[in-house]
């Protein structure tokens, strides 16, 4: 019996998962892992007697679009940031007043940083 290439569909699904808040790339990864399984599912679909591992593809399809559900939210956070910066650094500043375990040299970099982005 043949095996599926289940092996490639994890590891983009992975590599997804890690990229999901650097500007699409995981959205990217994940695209492809649903367009290399849906492929192989078909393969399994027409002659599931030649495959051994159409559970383990279905699978590796499912945590593909689990990754993909994860960058669209990065994507979306991103999407917010740009559109709202000082909505978001405002938001930001007041959970590290919130935090005691932040020091004053980091505030001062956020204020540096809301400057910079021109708020405040």
């Amino acid at each position: 019996m043949q095996k599926l290439n289940t092996t490639l569909v994890y590891i983009l699904s992975v590599v997804g998962f890690l990229c999901c808040c650097f500007y699409g790339a995981g959205t990217i990864a994940a695209i492809i892992a649903i367009v290399i399984a849906t492929k192989e599912l078909k393969k399994f679909e027409l002659n599931p007697d030649t495959y051994s591992n159409g559970k383990a593809m279905k699978t590796a399809k499912i945590v593909a679009y689990v990754s993909l559900f994860l960058s669209f939210i990065g994507l979306a956070f991103l999407a917010y940031y740009y559109t709202n910066t000082c909505e978001f650094w405002n938001w930001y500043l007041e959970m590290m007043n919130q935090n005691p375990n932040v020091t004053e040299e980091q505030r001062e970099m956020i204020y540096a940083q809301m400057a910079e982005a021109g708020c405040r």
